[in-house]
């Protein structure tokens, strides 16, 4: 992603201090993220190490070997120690050839874990980091690939790149539709997930032929899709991006198995797990730290969800709180490795049509969001709230959407429906609404050249004024005794309350003993 041109000339002094009270709202939150562990960031880690596959009941291995362990050690601190020399230091004791057969016997209660201590300890630290190295060692390989195809095949004829949603339930259904969607000029496939996924403490296996309103996110299923786009790649001479979603309870571990298959981009925002699924604030931060610094090895390309703030908040009165989590994301990201180019901060084109100069309030919030994050692949998310069912007016709402997105430089552009809230689209559907993105960038693509707001014109002061409410926010988040995390708890974010104590999957959480141990972190945490 190029940087555009600046056109609001903000105020630089202003951009470095929201900036700087971005830093210092985050900098609590990542010291508690790497103060805890949880049962998905310890289940990734086996799953970095080579365990795959599930029981008869289609309980992952990595579910029920963690479940032993946390169960054997529960009267010496369980979770705290993490997993990584108890299991190891079985391996190193001989109590099984493999980690999937100690699995095997640990759910069969054939196998009694310990926290190794002194020369034990420091056997089962080296075999337990040799393994794991390997898993990263294939996510690096994946991501040359990357690099690889992208010279060989090329890369999407511009941008903002158009990003598709195809997602039947079926994964050999959603194949071929994926094809057909690249060959119409989607660049971007998202198969989104099935309802409710995000809420299951396990990753089902194997690939999946029924879900509900989505596909299941599986190892099987990324690998078949990954290897259909590969396919349409060489066919179209470009190459395609394929997306997933790691959020949920088992954000790290749909993570790591994106890296593991060389998916492209995942959603996976900070806060959306915490406000719209009522997960644990600490259990979705300690997740999303680990799982971003996944990505960041992978060369993945994260999307937050900013825009979902607006399905249940004013667009307008709430259009600083989207900017606020774009730079506390952005924070958040960075400190987990992160480079700009894999910001896909998420923004939407929500605003009230009705509402008179709908359509500027709209260019001043995108262009604000430009500017703001120059070098970052924004992604620019179509109308939702206020489709009505009337498909011609939707159809023309998501022109203006799509002139927004090319007007401002959006990196990331998702093709609006015009049966949005009506029905689940039809293929004849899609194939409209991407006549309408190509029609607008074909026609519009370069506008953004000759469009510049007057300097003190409706556009350039709705957006000093969306900054400098951001920063107003910033400064209240500050003022409470525990920061971002009392500022979720009252509702600031999307009107959702979600206190610290309380939500899902708080069970899973675990402060970390002076035995802690996790190869995964260590690598991670040393970078390339």
């Amino acid at each position: 992603m190029s940087a555009t041109k600046p056109v609001l000339n903000l105020d630089r002094a202003t951009v470095r201090r929201a900036r700087t009270l971005a830093r210092q709202a985050g900098r609590p939150i990542v010291k508690m993220a790497q103060q805890h562990t949880t049962v998905s960031v310890e289940r990734a880690t086996l799953r970095l190490a080579g365990l795959a596959g599930a029981d008869a009941e289609g309980t992952p291995w990595v579910n029920r070997l963690a479940d032993v362990v946390r169960a054997d050690l529960e009267q010496d601190g369980g979770l705290a120690h993490g997993v990584s020399l108890p299991v190891w230091d079985a391996l190193v004791r001989g109590e099984a050839e493999d980690l999937a057969t100690l699995a095997q016997k640990a759910s069969a209660g054939s196998v009694r874990f310990r926290l190794p201590e002194g020369r034990d300890a420091a056997k089962a630290r080296a075999a337990a980091k040799r393994q794991v190295a390997a898993g990263v060692k294939l996510i690096d390989k994946r991501r040359v690939e990357r690099e690889r195809m992208i010279a060989k095949h090329g890369d999407a004829p511009r941008q903002p790149w158009i990003y598709l949603i195809v997602a039947t339930g079926d994964i050999y259904e959603d194949i071929p539709q994926a094809q057909q969607a690249a060959r119409e000029g989607a660049d971007v496939i998202a198969v989104i997930r099935s309802t409710g996924q995000s809420l299951l403490d396990y990753v089902p296996e194997g690939a999946t032929r029924e879900g509900f309103a989505g596909t299941y996110a599986t190892q099987e299923n990324f690998r078949l899709m990954r290897a259909a786009l590969d396919e349409s790649s060489k066919e179209l001479g470009r190459y395609i991006r394929l997306t997933n979603y790691a959020s949920g309870l088992c954000m790290p571990e749909i993570a790591t198995l994106a890296g593991l298959q060389r998916l492209d981009m995942m959603l996976n925002d900070s806060m959306y797990g915490i406000l719209f699924r009522d997960i644990n604030p600490v259990r979705t931060f300690v997740d999303q730290r680990f799982s971003r610094q996944i990505h960041a090895r992978a060369g993945i390309i994260i999307n937050t969800g900013e825009d979902n703030y607006l399905t249940t908040a004013d667009a307008i009165e709430a259009a600083h709180t989207v900017t606020t989590s774009q730079l506390l994301n952005e924070y958040f990201a960075k400190e987990a490795g992160l480079e700009d180019w894999q910001l896909g901060l998420g923004h939407a084109f929500e605003i009230d049509p009705d509402v008179p100069e709908s359509f500027r309030l709209e260019l001043a919030h995108a262009l604000l969001a430009r500017e703001l994050f120059p070098d970052a692949p924004l992604k620019w998310m179509p109308p939702t709230r206020h489709m009505t069912g009337d498909v011609f007016r939707g159809y023309l709402l998501d022109g203006f959407f799509n002139l927004v997105g090319a007007l401002t430089g959006q990196g990331i552009l998702l093709v609006g429906m015009m049966t949005e809230a009506v029905v689940t689209p039809w293929l004849s559907d899609r194939d409209l609404a991407l006549q309408n993105v190509r029609y607008v960038l074909n026609a519009a693509g370069n506008l953004r050249e000759d469009f510049h707001p007057a300097p003190d014109g409706f556009i350039a002061n709705r957006a000093r004024e969306v900054l400098g409410e951001s920063i107003s926010l910033l400064e209240v988040i500050l003022d409470h005794p525990q920061g971002l995390l009392d500022s979720i708890a009252d509702g600031t974010f999307g009107l959702m309350k979600r206190p610290a104590d309380a939500g899902r999957g708080l069970d899973g959480v675990a402060r970390k003993s002076t035995a802690y141990y996790n190869p995964a972190t260590e690598i991670l945490e040393a970078g390339t």
